[in-house]
């Protein structure tokens, strides 16, 4: 099993949305992800793991590093409704995280206003985003 993802940019802040596992096979894809949004918006990244799964040490590892690579780009990464089966212990070389408990929790410690722009994978859940268009 892999992820689907969903990245959004709201004005100043971006949120990618996983759904699936995140275990090995799906590191190479979050990778690219991340790359997407680090292309495409400005200020924080908010990592809603509403939909996801389930996490493997890997999986948490690609996190970590993503928070390394936001930082080196002047941006940070903010977690919001970690999986109940695993918290992720970035080592001493990652940037400080903030964990939100939910997504909703999350956009309002920011006053972030709607959805300016939004792009998903192919398979992206549509009980999660019905409105999201393909990206292509």
């Amino acid at each position: 099993m892999t992820i689907e993802w969903r990245y959004t940019t709201r004005q100043d802040l971006g949120v990618l949305s996983l759904a699936g596992y995140l275990g090995a096979d799906a590191t190479d894809r979050f990778t690219g992800a991340i790359g997407w949004a680090l292309a495409r918006g400005t200020g924080p990244v908010i990592l809603d793991l509403t939909g996801l799964l389930g996490w493997s040490a890997g999986g948490q590892i690609a996190v970590a590093q993503a928070a390394r690579r936001l930082a080196e780009s002047g941006r940070r990464l903010e977690l919001a409704a970690i999986p109940a089966d695993g918290s992720l212990v970035p080592d001493a070389t990652c940037p400080p995280m903030p964990v939100h408990c939910d997504l909703a929790g999350a956009l309002a410690a920011h006053g972030a206003p709607g959805t300016v722009k939004q792009w998903t994978t192919d398979d992206w859940p549509t009980s999660h985003s019905p409105e999201a268009p393909a990206l292509t």
